[in-house]
C-alpha cells in the first residue's frame, strides 16, 4: 500500500537524483539480516556513485561530503528508504527492527561489542526502536547505544510498542529529522 502511494512521487525523485550526480536511481547493498543471513538491501541512491572508492566500508558522518544534495534531502525526509519495502515483501526486513547493517561493520561490532549478535534473532526493520530514539551511528560507542535499545524491542516485543514506533517515524519523517 506504501509502495503505491509513494509510486507518483519515485519517478521525480529518480530525475532529480539523476540530474543532480551521475550514477544509478537504485543501489544494493549487502546487508546481514535474521539469523545472520546476508541479503541486498534496495535503496534511493543518496551518495555519490563512487562513495567507497577504496572498496572499504565506512561509517557516514555527520555532514559527510559524500551525500549528494537530493541525497541530503532524502536522507533528511527518509524518502531514500522507501525501496526497503520491497525487501519487506520478500521476507528479508520487518517494517519494525533492528536496523540492518552490513556484514563489515557486524563482525567488527561482534568483536568489540558482547551480545552484539543478538540483535540478529529478529528481522532488521524498515523503523526500529533504536532508530527513532537514537542518532545516526557512526562509531562504536554509538552501535553500543542502538544495542541496547535493539535489545529493548526484541525483549518486549509488541503491537503496542510497533504502533509506537510507527508514530514516531512518522514524526521524524514529517519533521525532516532524518540523519
Amino acid at each position: 500500500l506504501v509502495l503505491l502511494l509513494f509510486a507518483p512521487v519515485l519517478p521525480v525523485l529518480a530525475l532529480l537524483i539523476k540530474l543532480d550526480s551521475p550514477g544509478p536511481v537504485v543501489y544494493t547493498q549487502q546487508r546481514v539480516g535474521r539469523a545472520g543471513r546476508p541479503f541486498r538491501l534496495v535503496k534511493l541512491r543518496s551518495m555519490v556513485a563512487d562513495a567507497e572508492k577504496d572498496g572499504r566500508a565506512q561509517w557516514a558522518q555527520q555532514g559527510d561530503a559524500r551525500v549528494t544534495r537530493v541525497g541530503h534531502f532524502l536522507r533528511k525526509s527518509r524518502l531514500d528508504e522507501v525501496p526497503q519495502l520491497l525487501n519487506v515483501l520478500k521476507g528479508d526486513m520487518s517494517l519494525i527492527g533492528p536496523r540492518p547493517e552490513r556484514p563489515e561493520f557486524v563482525a567488527q561490532l561482534e568483536e568489540q561489542i558482547p551480545f552484539y549478535r543478538t540483535r540478529l534473532a529478529v528481522r532488521p526493520g524498515l523503523a526500529g526502536w533504536a532508530q527513532v530514539n537514537y542518532p545516526y551511528a557512526n562509531s562504536v560507542e554509538d552501535a553500543l547505544v542502538k544495542l541496547q535499545y535493539d535489545l529493548y524491542y526484541i525483549k518486549h516485543q509488541s503491537l503496542y510498542l510497533d504502533l509506537i514506533i510507527v508514530l514516531k517515524t512518522v514524526g521524524v519523517v514529517l519533521t525532516m529529522r532524518g540523519t
